[in-house]
């Protein structure tokens, strides 16, 4: 206790004593017992009330017993019901939880996971996860005990199906995982279809390959029969032996596709022998065939590198094919047979082409450069002028990374080289202008269009401010080591130009096939009267599952410059749906199909390799369901997790304590009741 505070209860004391001495003995001749009671009762009163006032604070001592933790991770996926784990790992995880070694050790938690990692908040555990992501669980519970003590024991069959690779896990060093394998770890026999390969999308008439990877456990030699057909129709079929040293087959084949829309194959592998499980033995999947045939016309005055290396960006999809015509040359009266029809630096010989692309209404791409006749190209459209001089500047391009019209990704433009164009002031008229680059001159970043689309009702116009863009394409070659990303820039591009429906405000993607349990996202984008993105706008989404004729409803959210909603729920079968904007009324309909595919079921034994491995990378040990003595026994005697006894010492004000306000209000009471007991008041 400070000094201060022992001087000022000295004289709080002495004060104390004081007034006592004044109140009943100065100049008082009869002292009796009576008067040193009520003397000491008044001493103890006022001295109690001066300490309260004084306030001393006294240290005090507080101790803790902290107990290491031990947390139980359990899968709680539906794949161990499907091992007929179910009741064994809650047994297990019960006895665990109540057994009086463990408790007097440690403090225990328990965690059910699937995707997400949650607490489990009574004994019977929720065996129904679509999804096992261990990895996630394990991370989480790494951040969640990195400063303590904590013995964490993994209930799984090791069979992750979503997420990251958990085997080469590293946890902190406090932490120490043991991992109980709950499921057959024998070797069963078992065919399976591991994996496709296949392109959600096929061209009309075209063909298109596709890659299944199958895969057989057992010991003993096999002949198996593997199919793919649509429908009832056969469209492949393959007799595959298989032994122990053989266990896995990889089919290459390709298919045509006949008839537009989506269909649905389903491939499958089976034997004379019997399985116990024969879930894994098919996989659907769907493809969408499209018809995206689009005729191009290429018309210039001059020659140059640009247009031969446009001519193989574009034609890169083979659904594309670009004519290269002299604009001396050509037959106008062929115009109809292109759906779109770039310019390459037009001039006055381009005047008829063009009176008749506005006649026809057919979508064009100008591309300009050194050699444009600007003069002429000022008079024949109302979307930009552009005065130029006889200089030429380097122009850089810039990504737009607010470019609405179509989804589109930045590919290092940054890094291309400059195109070339005539020096001049650019001014644009048009209103509705929508910029993909931007041009930045001489080092300084601009607002100034390098590639620009205009669009007036169904008529669309793109501009290229510039020429030698087969730099691009070279450039992209020397840093990728293909054409794949410009190839794809210029096909998008071309794709959306060449399109004639007219612009919507209310848009919206989807696939046509979903697996179930898998993430279903369907995103839209709204725009207002003048085409620009709404942020503000309040969409719904109504589905109807055509089987059942169920209906769902939610609401989408908006997410950068999209709005998006998540449908991970929905059973298997056909759905149609209606987003709605519900201010303007505005509204769009479509479809898909959630395929029949539960990943938990694709596995017959558990994963011993996996989880034996991540034990010993992290210190602990590997058990199997039916050792529970052993788990015990072995967490019970670990020595590296003992209690720890902590003391804590806190100053504690003397005003706090009760007994001093108890014993004030029975001193004042005692002298009150004794000095009217004996009539002095």
């Amino acid at each position: 206790m400070p000094i201060a505070t022992i001087l000022y209860l000295t004289l709080a004391a002495i004060l104390a004593l004081g007034f006592v001495f004044f109140s009943y003995f100065f100049k008082n001749k009869n002292l009796s017992r009576q008067t040193y009671f009520l003397g000491a009762i008044r001493f103890i009163s006022i001295f109690t009330l001066l300490v309260l006032l004084i306030n001393p604070k006294i240290k005090q001592t507080e101790f803790e017993t902290v107990k290491p933790k031990l947390v139980l991770a359990i899968d709680g996926s539906e794949s161990i019901e499907n091992l007929e784990k179910k009741d064994s790992l809650q047994s297990l995880v019960k006895r665990l939880k109540k057994n009086e070694a463990l408790n007097a050790q440690f403090e225990i938690s328990a965690y059910n996971f699937g995707g997400d990692l949650e607490i489990a908040t009574n004994d019977s555990l929720k065996i129904d996860r679509n999804k096992t992501d261990i990895y996630n669980a394990i991370a989480q519970l790494n951040k969640l005990y990195k400063d303590k003590p904590t013995a964490l024991v993994l209930f799984s069959d090791g069979n992750s199906t979503y997420g990251q690779d958990y085997e080469f896990f590293e946890l902190n060093e406090n932490i120490i995982l043991n991992s109980v394998v709950t499921g057959d770890t024998a070797t069963n026999f078992d065919l399976s279809i591991n994996a496709l390969n296949i392109n959600k999308y096929a061209f009309l008439n075209n063909q298109f390959p596709v890659e299944i990877f199958l895969n057989y456990s057992g010991n003993d030699a096999i002949k198996t029969n593997f199919q793919l057909k649509a429908g009832n129709s056969i469209l492949f079929s393959k007799t595959i032996d298989f032994d122990k040293e053989s266990s896995s087959e990889i089919i290459n084949t390709t298919l045509t596709a006949k008839q537009l829309g989506t269909i649905i194959y389903e491939a499958s592998i089976t034997s004379s022998q019997n399985e116990k499980n024969e879930v894994n033995n098919k996989r659907k999947f769907a493809v969408e065939v499209i018809d995206e045939r689009t005729n191009i016309l290429l018309l210039s005055d001059i020659s140059h590198p640009d247009l031969g290396a446009l001519k193989k960006s574009i034609e890169n999809n083979k659904q594309r094919e670009v004519m290269l015509k002299d604009i001396d040359n050509f037959n106008i009266l062929k115009l109809n047979d292109y759906q779109l029809v770039i310019l390459y630096q037009p001039n006055n010989k381009f005047n008829s082409v063009y009176k008749e692309l506005d006649k026809r209404k057919i979508n064009r791409f100008i591309i300009t450069g050194t050699k444009t006749d600007w003069g002429f190209l000022n008079k024949v459209q109302q979307y930009v002028i552009k005065n130029t001089s006889n200089q030429t500047q380097d122009l850089f391009p810039i990504y737009n990374e607010n470019f609405l019209q179509y989804q589109f990704e930045d590919i290092g433009f940054e890094d291309f080289p400059p195109i070339e164009d005539s020096f001049g002031t650019l001014n644009i008229i048009a209103v509705n202008s929508n910029t993909l680059l931007y041009q930045k001159i001489e080092g300084i970043a601009t607002l100034q269009p390098l590639l620009s689309i205009f669009e007036t009702n169904t008529l669309k116009t793109g501009v290229l401010f510039g020429e030698n863009s087969w730099k691009w394409r070279l450039d992209n070659y020397r840093t990728r080591g293909s054409f794949e990303l410009i190839d794809d820039f210029w096909g998008k591009f071309v794709q959306y130009l060449s399109s004639t429906k007219k612009r919507d405000r209310l848009t919206y993607e989807s696939e046509p096939v979903y697996l179930e349990n898998y993430e279903i996202k369907i995103t839209a984008q709204f725009f207002d009267e003048n085409y620009i993105f709404s942020p503000d706008a309040n969409l719904n989404i109504f589905l109807r599952k055509l089987d059942s004729n169920e209906t769902f409803e939610a609401q989408m959210l908006p997410s950068s410059n999209f709005y998006k909603v998540d449908l991970d729920a929905l059973s298997t079968g056909e759905y149609e749906f209606t987003i709605k904007e519900e201010v303007s009324g505005i509204q769009k309909q479509g479809s898909f199909e959630v395929l029949e595919y539960n990943v938990e079921q694709q596995f017959s034994s558990a994963n011993f390799d996996k989880m034996e491995f991540l034990a010993k990378n992290n210190s602990g040990q590997t058990y199997l369901l039916g050792e529970e003595l052993k788990i015990i026994q072995d967490l019970a005697q670990d020595k590296g997790f003992v209690s720890v006894q902590k003391s804590r010492e806190k100053n504690v004000p003397l005003i706090k304590w009760k007994f001093l306000l108890i014993l004030l209000v029975l001193s004042l009471s005692t002298e009150w009741f004794t000095r009217k007991y004996f009539g002095l008041i």
